[in-house]
């Protein structure tokens, strides 16, 4: 089974929702990644047939059908918002599609909603109705539902994104192990790239509606291609701070890292550096010595996210484990490992090292 997105564009009362989409997705989860107003949703109506784009075709298994109404294309659709028949019970929500498909049988019929409910943990909850379950089983639910009956694609939008943290975990750790031999093509979109990072699966990164790249979602993390994506996948939010080559090393705000071979000097660069990667206990050999004024100690539990004001007015968030109590205005100094940043031309956003030992300022 394969979905073929050939040159997708929608417009929408003047605006560019979808930007010349061009993808293959093969057999199995393939996540989509982005932020609000990406193009997620509007990607996954025009694959499911609820949106026909103004250019390009949808082609599942070699056929173009992208003017086929969505009733009689074999999709399933799982949105954020948990939508179920309140006046069924769960065991007649699973069972809906099936009576409307006359090749099941009564007994097939109630073999297979017992398969899904058990499956999903629904089984002694098939009884009753959505208003006597909580989120997570309505969700749960509403997931089964489109299990029920197979189909060539299954579409998950943002499915998790109203659950609570324990539900999310549970749930996360349920798909992924359910998706993992799919028979048909699963798209599953997102916009946390820590469940994107669980999955494993191929990601397609998309922002403003445009792909900004496609791959193992893991070397994205590592190797990011650009600044954007770098941007996508990091959660907090990426560090930037401004550098520029002057006689073989790269400086920024005052510190330097060394460039393994000589550049002309005069070249600005963008810095990328994740919270986690920023400590104020000491640094090892070689490390960014960075004076700082703490602005801000937002405290979570688990880590204590610690904003820091750098000189020239430049921000910078470190993100450390447990809880810590600091006092704003207090002096400190952040460091940074080369080994950490990542290097990014300050024009085009393009990947010019994962490392200081990588650098190459020439391409």
């Amino acid at each position: 089974m394969t979905v073929i997105l050939d040159g997708i564009s929608v417009r929408q009362r003047g605006e560019t929702w979808l930007d010349d989409i061009n993808l293959e997705l093969p057999d199995g989860m393939t996540t989509v990644l982005g932020p609000m107003t990406a193009g997620k949703t509007t990607l996954m109506r025009v694959v499911g047939g609820l949106l026909t784009p103004g250019a390009g075709r949808v082609l599942v298994n070699g056929k173009d059908v992208t003017r086929i109404s969505v009733r009689k294309r074999s999709v399933a659709f799982v949105y954020q918002q948990f939508i179920n028949y309140p006046s069924l019970t769960v065991y007649e929500n699973i069972a809906s599609p099936l009576r409307l498909d006359p090749r099941h049988r009564r007994d097939g019929v109630d073999r297979r909603v017992r398969e899904v409910a058990e499956l999903m943990g629904l089984t002694g909850l098939l009884g009753r109705r959505p208003a006597e379950l909580s989120g997570g089983q309505q969700q749960r639910t509403a997931i089964a539902r489109a299990l029920a009956r197979p189909v060539d694609v299954l579409l998950l939008d943002e499915p998790l994104a109203n659950l609570d943290f324990k539900l999310r975990e549970q749930l996360r750790a349920d798909l992924k192990s359910m998706f993992a031999d799919s028979s048909g093509v699963v798209l599953y979109s997102t916009a946390d790239p820590n469940e994107a990072l669980t999955f494993a699966a191929p990601t397609v990164v998309l922002g403003e509606g445009r792909v900004r790249h496609v791959g193992d979602v893991a070397a994205m993390y590592d190797h990011p291609p650009t600044l954007a994506v770098a941007a996508t996948l990091s959660d907090p939010p990426l560090n930037l701070l401004p550098g520029v080559v002057q006689d073989g090393r790269i400086e920024v705000l005052g510190a330097s890292f060394p460039a393994p071979r000589a550049h002309a000097s005069g070249r600005t660069v963008l810095l990328g550096v994740r919270p986690h990667q920023v400590t104020i206990a000491g640094g090892g050999p070689g490390a960014l010595e960075l004076p700082a004024e703490i602005r801000l100690a937002e405290v979570t539990g688990s880590a204590t996210f610690l904003h820091l004001l750098l000189q020239g007015g430049r921000h910078l968030v470190a993100q450390l484990a447990g809880t810590r109590q600091f006092t704003p205005g207090e002096r400190t100094v952040a460091y940074v490992d080369p080994a950490h940043v990542f290097v990014f031309d300050e024009d085009g956003g393009r990947l010019l090292a994962t490392s200081a030992a990588e650098v190459d300022l020439h391409g």
